[in-house]
């Protein structure tokens, strides 16, 4: 029961650690995020917290992980009820959106902001994030795929641009919501997104 019970210790106290860095990330950036602040905010050592990790980049990787999680989790798996096609990309969009807007809901916002700011720094984690991006546009261009399939959305339907306009109203509705503090950013971003689906 001893070592069973070390190593449950072990990844719970883990779990503590990438919980914290996840919510001071998402306000101070991925960047800021310190061993020492950590270490206060948990009342733990300094050694205590990198130990678990190994290093600074292993603790961000982490971190982006479980916001990558926490945003599949929030976002296409509850869409998965939706009949595929608009309506379930309509849903995992609203999904998004939601998570934006809540007061806690910082895992989609957090994507955001951790793409822009490491946008031009060649690494880990700008590839970790490039690959969750990429994940998510395949997504919605496979719903499109199927839009277009069942004739929801025109044969001649451009994919790859309708993509490029669906995420461009995601990341001006984050930017309005957590920048601007705009109380309609939420409505405006649904209403682009349902003119975006909708067949001419």
């Amino acid at each position: 029961m001893g070592p069973r019970k070390s190593v449950a210790e072990t990844a719970a106290t883990r779990d503590r650690v990438i919980e914290r860095a996840l919510a001071l990330a998402a306000a101070e950036g991925l960047e800021g995020l310190t061993i020492g602040r950590l270490a206060t905010d948990l009342g733990m050592s300094k050694a205590g917290v990198i130990g678990r990790f190994g290093s600074k980049a292993a603790l961000q990787l982490a971190v982006l992980d479980a916001a990558i999680e926490r945003f599949r989790l929030r976002v296409p798996a509850r869409a998965v009820g939706a009949r595929p096609g608009a309506e379930r990309l309509a849903r995992a969009f609203d999904e998004w959106i939601d998570s934006m807007a809540e007061a806690e809901g910082y895992a989609g916002c957090f994507l955001t902001s951790v793409a822009s700011e490491f946008d031009g720094r060649p690494g880990p984690v700008r590839d970790a994030v490039l690959q969750a991006l990429a994940a998510w546009s395949a997504y919605v261009a496979s719903e499109l795929d199927t839009a277009v399939a069942n004739r929801e959305l025109p044969q001649r339907t451009d994919v790859e641009q309708l993509v490029f306009e669906l995420n461009g109203v995601a990341l001006a509705a984050s930017q309005s919501i957590q920048l601007h503090r705009d109380p309609l950013a939420p409505t405006r971003a649904r209403r682009a997104i349902a003119r975006l689906l909708i067949a001419p």
